[in-house]
């Protein structure tokens, strides 16, 4: 198996990737692409199948390219991942091998997980109506799906609703993308138009909203265009929120910030990620890439000093924000590029951490580990969606700051995905 997920075959002694095919397993496939050093395949039929592989949960697993891996039983789709970890650090992290392996957290449930998505929308001529889902596994058009089993309920059992919902509405071919929020109460849309709703649109919108108990709001342009149609905002802060009991923190936040896509694991998560840090009330705790405070505000219900930093200002407004309505004074938060020099900013100059914790984007926390001696913590607890970063930056701490990698393993925030999400624990 390939890192995102294909069966590797070898053909002549040349390599041919079938995606949607396992370890051991006998296909007929059609050769959809030929290089000089390698090639590509289209499963047409398993002939003799492997013991991990199951019947995808969705029937429209073969044309929806929402998920790729709901033919592997769950419990082999976490091994895969943690195979796929380990082999990162080797190959990315110069050799690396993590001294223990963290047990995986799985989802409570691999079905109506995902709270948050972006759903693509389209007229389509031929077929006389309003497609609302994820693209095809092409990715040239969107699939024609009336349910999505990966989706919240609220929105994966209503696609058809959404669908006719926007096919009776005045500019439904000027409609391309309704994003998809929901906290722990509510379901929010924002419907992105390209042109503008008539007053019987926005009651149709209204009622709809209404019916469903849904959020609804519009995004004419940007990001800065977003407003909410229902329900109306009062002088009074109203907000999505997801609260977290072990802390008794509630976080805030608008449907179009970055969240974690499944609260369930995100709980784990955050009770993993603390225990890990062994974090006590004399520690001073520094959260990089810090977002909303999802790791920060917990944190600080725990230690002395929580220190949070994020690229964008606007997050980190809300971050304030958050911890004022939490009545949480022992955390401060500053906007900072962490793909720069960190060196000269005023909570390194002022603060001594003892602890770090990290949750970069995807393309990981490479500046900060190469300055890591400019923050000097004595234990870092490292969460990454994406294991090649964790890997390279894991062979920097290790290989050139003296950090050792205490343990590692996967959490399983995307079933029925070749997404790996991941923990690693080191120590000075």
């Amino acid at each position: 198996m390939s890192h995102e997920g294909r069966g590797i075959a070898k053909i002549d002694g040349k390599t041919t990737f079938i995606p949607f095919t396992l370890k051991g397993e006998e296909v007929a496939f059609e050769y959809t692409l030929s290089k000089s050093n390698y090639d590509e395949g289209k499963l047409v039929q398993v002939l003799k199948p492997s013991a991990k592989r199951v019947a995808p949960p969705c029937e429209y697993f073969e044309v929806c390219g929402g998920c790729s891996f709901q033919h592997v039983a769950p419990d082999a789709q976490i091994a895969f991942k943690e195979e796929t970890l380990l082999n990162h650090f080797k190959h990315f992290g110069q050799g690396l091998e993590p001294l223990a392996r963290i047990a995986p957290l799985r989802s409570s449930s691999h079905e109506g997980y995902r709270t948050k998505a972006r759903l693509g929308v389209r007229y389509v001529h031929k077929k006389a109506k309003v497609l609302v889902g994820f693209r095809e596994r092409d990715g040239r058009f969107l699939a024609d799906i009336n349910h999505c089993e990966v989706l919240h309920p609220s929105v994966g059992k209503n696609l058809t609703l959404l669908q006719d919902l926007v096919f009776s509405l005045s500019n439904y071919k000027e409609i391309p993308q309704i994003e998809v929020a929901v906290d722990d109460q509510v379901t929010a849309l924002i419907i992105r138009h390209l042109s503008a709703f008539t007053d019987e649109d926005l009651a149709k919108l209204t009622d709809f909203a209404k019916a469903q108990q849904f959020w609804i709001y519009l995004q004419a342009k940007g990001p800065d265009t977003i407003t909410r149609l229902y329900p109306e905002v009062t002088q009074e802060p109203q907000s999505l929120s997801y609260h977290l009991t072990d802390y008794g923190v509630t976080v805030y936040f608008e449907p179009n910030d970055f969240t974690q896509v499944n609260h369930d694991i995100n709980r784990k998560m955050l009770k993993q990620a603390i225990a890990l840090l062994e974090v006590s009330i004399n520690d001073t705790v520094l959260d990089l890439f810090c977002g909303l405070g999802n790791f920060s505000l917990p944190l600080a219900t725990k230690a002395k000093l929580v220190v949070g930093v994020e690229g964008d200002e606007a997050m980190t407004m809300r971050a304030m924000e958050n911890a004022k309505r939490n009545n949480i004074d022992n955390v401060a938060f500053y906007p900072v590029n962490l793909f720069e020099d960190i060196s000269k900013h005023e909570w390194i100059v002022e603060n001594e951490f003892n602890k770090l914790l990290l949750d970069p984007p995807r393309a990981g926390a490479e500046m900060v580990c190469k300055q890591i001696e400019k923050i000097n913590p004595e234990r870092i607890v490292y969460v990454s969606c994406d294991p090649a970063t964790l890997a390279r930056d894991a062979g920097i701490l290790v290989n050139e700051k003296g950090y050792k990698l205490l343990s590692a393993g996967v959490m399983d925030m995307f079933p029925h995905t070749t997404h790996v999400e991941s923990i690693a624990v080191f120590e000075k």
